[in-house]
């Protein structure tokens, strides 16, 4: 009988390191996939055309920076989860405002896509990422 348990107790371990991994991945993704956009929002004249028709090019910077800031703090997140979860809330909420954009900007749903992606994926981070 012992051994059995002991085959039980170490198959959740296996599967509690296969959950830590892809959490990982997770993360990862959407830290660089943000690093990536944000400094987009600085450097990209396709960025600076999609904020013109966004009606926020005002915001390309701000918008840019607070993504930035949020991949560096979903990758402090590994070693301080409390700092993720609170980049992870705040891409969550960012990518909510962005469909709310894309809505009133009349975007198509292929459009919108990405940024209910982000969303899930953020909120799902948010609240077990972490």
């Amino acid at each position: 009988m012992a051994d059995v348990s002991f085959i039980y107790i170490d198959s959740l371990a296996h599967r509690g390191f296969k959950v830590f991994v892809l959490k990982t991945a997770l993360i990862l993704f959407s830290a660089l996939s943000f690093l990536g956009y944000g400094s987009a929002c600085f450097f990209s004249s396709r960025m600076k055309q999609e904020f013109l028709r966004y009606r926020l090019a005002s915001q390309r910077i701000t918008v840019g920076a607070l993504q930035w800031f949020a991949g560096i703090g979903l990758l402090l997140g590994l070693t301080q989860p409390w700092m993720g979860q609170l980049a992870a809330g705040g891409l969550a909420l960012m990518m909510l405002l962005a469909i709310i954009v894309r809505i009133q900007i009349k975007d198509t749903l292929l459009q919108t896509i990405p940024a209910l992606f982000y969303l899930a994926l953020n909120a799902y981070l948010w609240l077990d990422g972490f």
